[in-house]
C-alpha cells in the first residue's frame, strides 16, 4: 500500500500544471499514488498529464466531463488506495519534503490528520517570486505540536481554512464518508470538507513548518470571480445540514459555524462585483438576524469589533443600524487612573453622547457627520498622531513575519488598521469609536478641560 495518495483536481490549468506535477513527482517520499482527475479540461491539460503518466507509473489519470471541483475531488477520493490522502491544487506547488515530513508526524502520532503552515505566492512580470508566510494557528495561544481532539474542541475551527496543507488518514475519511459538496465549478467546496474533518477527527496535529505554496496570481481562480455570488451561502447550507444530522455536534459547533460563516461572508462581500453587493448585504443581514433570534450567535465567540459589525448587520434596515457602544475606556484603564481624572472623564462622556452613543439608531448620513466630527476633534487628532507609529510597526511586522519580506502595506487592511477607514460609514464610525487613538486622546485631554470638538 502506498503511504500517501495525492489528488490533483485539474481543469484548464495548463499554464501552471507542469510546475505542479514536477513538485509532486520530486517528493522525497517515493511511496506515492498520484491521482490526476481531469475535469473536462478544454485546454491541453489532459495531454500534459498523459505525457507525465507515460513516464511515471505512479500517476493515475481519471478523466470525464466537467462536473465541478467537488465532483472531481470525490472521484479522486473514491479512487485513492493510500494510507493517507493529500490534495494539491494544480496551479500550486509543494516543497520536496512535504509528504515525507507530514507522513512521519502522522504515523508516529497515529493521527486522523496533520496540517501545516503554508506560503502564499505570486510572481511579478520579471518572474520574481514573492512569498507571504501564513500561519494555520493565528491565535495567541499556539497549539503547534500538540495532540488535538477537534471533535470536542470547537475552537479548532479558528484554524486557517484550507484542505491542501495536510494529509488525512483514508480510513478516517471512509469511516465518516467525508466528501466534497458536488456543486458546479470551483465554488469553495473545500469549506465543507474542512468542517467534516474537524467535527469527526479525534487525533490531529498542526505543525509550524510551511511546505505548501498557494498561488495568488491566477486570474481564473475562484477567489477572483466576481460573478459567483451565492456559492458560499450554498456551501454553508451544506455544512449546516451535516452538523444538524447530530444534535450533539450541532450544539457543540454552532457558535463556531457562525463565526467561520461570518468571515466567509465578509470575504464574499469584498470579492463580488459592486452591482451584487447591496443585495448580498441584505441577504447576509437576514441570515444573521435569524441566527441572532434563534440564539445561534455567541458574543464570546467574536471580538468586540466583530460583534459591533454583527450588531450593525442584524439591525440593519433601510440603511439604519444600531451601533453598540465600544468598551469603556474607564473600565480598561481604571486601575491606573487617579480618581479626579475618572470623575472628569465620566462627566465628559455623559456630556458628549454624540461621540459615545449607547444603542443609538443611526443612518449612513448621520454616521458620516459623526465621522467628520470625530476626525476633526482634538482628542482624536492627538491620539492618532501618538498611536500611528505603533500601529504602523504592528501592521508592517505582520507583513514581513516569517520572512515574507517587504510585501508592502495591503491597501484594504492598511486603511482599516492605520487610518480607521472603511467603505461602509457605519462600520467606519464603529472603528473610530473603538479606536485606541480616540480613547488615548480623551484620556490625555479631558483632565485639562478640553472639548471633544475642535
Amino acid at each position: 500500500m502506498d503511504k500517501v495518495s495525492v489528488i490533483l483536481p485539474i481543469y484548464n490549468v495548463s499554464a501552471y500544471l507542469r510546475e505542479c506535477l514536477d513538485s509532486v513527482i520530486a517528493q522525497t517520499l517515493k511511496e506515492l499514488e498520484i491521482i490526476c482527475v481531469n475535469d473536462g479540461s478544454t485546454d491541453d491539460s489532459l495531454d500534459i498529464i498523459q505525457e507525465y503518466a507515460a513516464k511515471d507509473p505512479r500517476i493515475i489519470v481519471v478523466t470525464g466531463p466537467n462536473g465541478g471541483y467537488g465532483k472531481a475531488m470525490n472521484k479522486g477520493l473514491d479512487r485513492a488506495t493510500g494510507e493517507y490522502v493529500g490534495i494539491v491544487e494544480p496551479d500550486d506547488y509543494i516543497a520536496p519534503d512535504m509528504y515525507e515530513s507530514l507522513y512521519r508526524v502522522a504515523f508516529e502520532n497515529d493521527l486522523d490528520f496533520v496540517k501545516s503552515d503554508f506560503y502564499r505566492f505570486s510572481r511579478d512580470e520579471q518572474g520574481q517570486e514573492h512569498l507571504e508566510y501564513v500561519t494555520i494557528d493565528r491565535a495567541a495561544k499556539r497549539r503547534y505540536g500538540q495532540l488535538l481532539n477537534p471533535s470536542v474542541e470547537p475552537d479548532c475551527i479558528r484554524f486557517t481554512m484550507n484542505t491542501w496543507t495536510g494529509i488525512y488518514r483514508r480510513d478516517f475519511l471512509e469511516a465518516f464518508h467525508i466528501r466534497h459538496h458536488e456543486t458546479p465549478g470551483a465554488s469553495f467546496q473545500d469549506n465543507g470538507f474542512f468542517f467534516q474533518t474537524f467535527i469527526y477527527a479525534k487525533r490531529a496535529m498542526i505543525v509550524n513548518q510551511a511546505y505548501y505554496r498557494n498561488r495568488r496570481d491566477n486570474p481564473n481562480s475562484s477567489v477572483k470571480s466576481k460573478e459567483k455570488v451565492y456559492c458560499m451561502n450554498i456551501e454553508y447550507d451544506f455544512i449546516r445540514d451535516i452538523l444538524m444530522q447530530d444534535q450533539v455536534i450541532w450544539e457543540r459547533f454552532k457558535y463556531m459555524y457562525w463565526w467561520k460563516k461570518y468571515f466567509c461572508y465578509m470575504f464574499t462581500l469584498d470579492r463580488i462585483g459592486d452591482s451584487f453587493r447591496e443585495e448580498y448585504r441584505k441577504r447576509m443581514s437576514r441570515e444573521f438576524h435569524r441566527a441572532m433570534q434563534k440564539g445561534e450567535l455567541s458574543r464570546d465567540t467574536f471580538t468586540e469589533l466583530e460583534w459591533q459589525k454583527i450588531r450593525v448587520l442584524t439591525n440593519n434596515a433601510n440603511d439604519e443600524a444600531i451601533l453598540p457602544v465600544p468598551d469603556s475606556m474607564v473600565r480598561v484603564f481604571a486601575p491606573f487612573i487617579p480618581r479626579f481624572i475618572k470623575r472628569r472623564i465620566l462627566e465628559a462622556l455623559s456630556e458628549n453622547e454624540a461621540f459615545f452613543s449607547r444603542s443609538r439608531v443611526i443612518t449612513r448620513k448621520k454616521a458620516e457627520a459623526k465621522i467628520q466630527a470625530i476626525r476633526s476633534s482634538a482628542p482624536f487628532r492627538l491620539g492618532f498622531c501618538l498611536t500611528f507609529p505603533f500601529r504602523y510597526c504592528v501592521h508592517l511586522f505582520a507583513q514581513i513575519r516569517h520572512f515574507g519580506l517587504l510585501k508592502g502595506i495591503q491597501r484594504t487592511r492598511g486603511a482599516k488598521i492605520l487610518f480607521y477607514r472603511d467603505s461602509n460609514p457605519v462600520t467606519e464610525l464603529a472603528l473610530l469609536q473603538d479606536s485606541a487613538a480616540l480613547k488615548l486622546g480623551v484620556l490625555l485631554l479631558l483632565p485639562f478641560g478640553h472639548s471633544f470638538r475642535k
